[in-house]
């Protein structure tokens, strides 16, 4: 599709930049948006865009988690020098992302074209949905997690790294299952949020690349109509809005408010089912 309009890449952007933090699942809402406004979620314009706007949430992570991550990255090199004595946090923080990413990467591999066909599955993505609110619904009635780095194990991690994987299925939200998962194994929940992050990094970039190269292998050459005014400006959107959306995500998990969200998923999810939206 080369007719994606500013209008359509704007708001896109803003879904995907809302909805990527919040736990309320981008992929069930940019499936809904672009069937809304009749944009053929398969055309090249749309793949490409898609990657683009997922690139500018990631960098909302590094603006808001700027702090931490530089933090990390000196703490890391740190670590590696043959002179340092005490524990070494970051380089163990590293490894239980590694962990976590192997089972995310195997499903996401092994499951791809199976999820891609969800998108055309409305029913299938509320039933997502459904299940997001019904996770979202459980963290409120949990107890309080305090479990620190030290005592969060491989096994704990690999079970973050599952959540992160089945979230590909449209309707499941990846920082929804992810934080969730995080805080069932008793992380306490700042950690369970910025782990949830870390991981979703090296997934998000990775499908991103992956999603890119099939898209530009497989168009004609000769295609070089392509909307890219719109695809940067939605993606420059969604840079803005993910700040905010995962400021505010921030702030629902520090004061045990995800159940909030449980709502609006189970709403729509119900409505999506029922074949009512």
């Amino acid at each position: 599709m080369s007719d994606l309009t500013y209008g359509q890449g704007v708001i896109l952007g803003v879904v995907q930049g809302l909805t990527e933090f919040l736990p309320i699942s981008s992929s069930a809402h940019l499936a809904l948006a672009q069937r809304w406004m009749d944009v053929s979620p398969n055309s090249p314009t749309t793949l490409l865009f898609d990657g683009l706007t997922h690139i500018g949430t990631v960098l909302s992570l590094l603006i808001v988690f700027a702090r931490s991550f530089v933090a990390y990255v000196r703490r890391f090199v740190s670590e590696l020098r043959p002179g340092w004595s005490r524990r070494r946090y970051a380089c163990r923080i590293a490894w239980l992302g590694i962990v976590a990413s192997i089972p995310t990467a195997v499903i996401g591999l092994g499951l791809k074209d199976e999820f891609a066909e969800a998108f055309d599955q409305p029913r299938r993505v509320g039933v997502g949905l459904l299940v997001t609110g019904v996770l979202l619904v459980i963290t409120s009635v949990i107890p309080r997690g305090r479990r620190g780095w030290r005592r969060f194990t491989w096994w704990q991690a690999g079970l973050v790294g599952l959540a992160q994987g089945v979230a590909i299925e449209p309707g499941i939200s990846r920082s929804g299952s992810t934080i969730c998962t995080a805080a069932f194994c008793g992380l306490r929940r700042r950690w369970a949020a910025e782990f949830s992050f870390f991981i979703a990094i090296p997934a998000i970039l990775g499908a991103t690349a992956l999603q890119l190269k099939d898209t530009l292998e497989g168009m004609d050459p000769a295609q070089t109509a392509l909307a890219w005014g719109p695809m940067l400006a939605g993606s420059a959107v969604s840079l803005v809005v993910g700040v905010y959306a995962l400021k505010l995500l921030l702030l629902a998990t520090r004061w045990a408010k995800l159940h909030y969200f449980a709502w609006y998923c189970g709403a729509l999810g119900a409505l999506m089912a029922a074949g009512v939206v």
